[in-house]
């Protein structure tokens, strides 16, 4: 019997070491290197048919010929949005997010909304968990098959049986292989595992969809090869405070990374959300001081959000300064503008900002609006529903245009917003609009025309 082989992986970003230490060299993270078992042996768990394809020679660029990817229509509108226009025929995708925010609900569904013949494989949940989840999505395909498995092996022979057209493994952290004596989810079968399903999928152009977990940081878990190794890596975001649900994609070799998906988790499964401004923008019957609307992007895809702030007087001796969705020093930045800049005293106030809908942004163009919802609050008087605003403010109180302002304009033309204000610097390339345009150039403009 031969010697047993075995190595040192860390846990956190799947380096190999030759001996164990204390903190891993590369990420210095700090007790995450584990030895494990690897045992190579001939026989894989995929093994392609021969084929006899001519050898690969070296090319100009002019002399390839670009093949357009033949895509799969998943037939849920925002999926396909974020991929690109759909599955492309051979490519591996990678879905990650927060335990309950959705993820295997979300293939679940579009397994069974696609014509073609899926296998859903399971390593987490029984056949018969699977089925309630699908009652309660009121979906229902003859052409979805469910499979409970966590060996490559086994699964590779129920795929040689079903010859599915779509392939969904639920999760890659739960599978293990044969080749290689290590417990399932350790950074060697993670990456065994993967690398088998990514050659079944380039071999048999078939579209494979990977659910992955993620660790505390937020990132995938496994070694960050991963990533590398799979063709679109997609986040799904959410706060379970909230129903809607982001699908944000992180790398797409078959599209852009700009593309939005928004959903709302209901009871009978995710709704897809084709104007995300009905669940950004809260619903009132009197117009209420300290609430602006911004016009931002998310990716290429605009977006109406409220914006609320509160501005009181301070009850205790040093202010308190609070946000939700918001970056805490750009609010004290704008705070430090308005106070130097524009004049008004709010260094012994207290002033907490949210964003509503839970929704995180980092678009600078939603800054004149932060300006605005804390002017409106510390004056106690209400901005017009019908104005929106779309400007970055400078260190010297002036207000900087944003990039693509003819796509928040339209947008919230679309939506009937009446007056949108935004920076007089700004180049639009249409002048009819059919909406009115407030083009300012300082803070002072802005809250002279607004609370005039």
């Amino acid at each position: 019997m031969g010697k047993t082989k075995t190595t040192f992986f860390c846990q956190n970003c799947g380096s190999q070491h030759a001996k164990w230490t204390g903190q891993c060299g590369v990420c210095n993270e700090w007790n995450t290197i584990v030895e494990e078992v690897v045992q190579k042996e001939e026989k894989r768990a995929w093994k392609p048919a021969k084929s006899f394809s001519p050898p690969v020679v070296p090319l100009t660029i002019a002399a390839i010929e670009l093949n357009p990817e033949a895509r799969i229509t998943t037939n849920n509108t925002e999926l396909d949005t974020v991929l690109g226009g759909g599955l492309v025929q051979g490519s591996v995708l990678l879905l990650g997010g927060e335990p309950g925010v959705g993820k295997s609900t979300l293939l679940l569904q579009v397994a069974l909304q696609m014509h073609q013949k899926v296998l859903y494989v399971s390593g987490e949940e029984s056949q018969s968990q699977i089925k309630m989840r699908a009652e309660r999505l009121q979906e229902k395909n003859d052409n979805c098959f469910v499979l409970t498995s966590t060996n490559t092996q086994e699964i590779f022979k129920h795929i040689a049986t079903v010859q599915p057209e779509v392939l969904v493994i639920d999760s890659i952290q739960t599978l293990h292989t044969n080749t290689i004596d290590a417990a399932p989810g350790s950074i060697s079968q993670i990456r065994e595992t993967a690398a088998e399903l990514i050659k079944f999928a380039k071999e048999t152009a078939t579209p494979v969809l990977l659910i992955g977990h993620i660790n505390k940081e937020g990132h995938i878990a496994g070694p960050k090869i991963l990533e590398h190794m799979v063709d679109v890596v997609l986040q799904f975001e959410g706060d379970k405070n909230y129903t809607y649900r982001i699908l944000r994609s992180q790398k797409n070799r078959f599209g852009s990374t700009a593309a939005l998906g928004i959903y709302e988790m209901l009871s009978d499964g995710l709704r897809e959300v084709s104007n995300p401004s009905e669940i950004l923008i809260s619903k009132k019957d009197v117009d209420l001081s300290g609430t602006a609307i911004a016009a931002t992007l998310e990716g290429a895809r605009p977006l109406m959000i409220e914006v609320q702030a509160l501005v009181s007087t301070a009850v205790y001796g040093t202010p308190q300064r609070s946000t939700t969705g918001y970056n805490l020093k750009r609010l004290h930045m704008i705070l430090a503008v308005l106070e130097k800049r524009a004049g008004f005293k709010l260094a012994a106030k207290d002033v907490f900002l949210n964003i509503t809908g839970g929704i995180q942004v980092a678009d600078p163009a939603i800054d004149l609006a932060v300006v605005a919802a804390i002017l409106s609050s510390n004056q106690d008087l209400a901005i017009s529903p019908s104005v929106c605003f779309a400007a970055e403010v400078g260190l010297a109180g002036e207000i900087r245009p944003v990039s693509k302002i003819d796509q928040r304009i339209l947008e919230a033309e679309k939506l009937g917003y009446t007056t949108i204000v935004a920076s007089k610097y700004n180049k639009i390339a249409s002048k009819n609009h059919q909406i009115k345009l407030l083009l300012v150039g300082k803070i002072e403009e802005a809250f002279a025309t607004l609370f005039a």
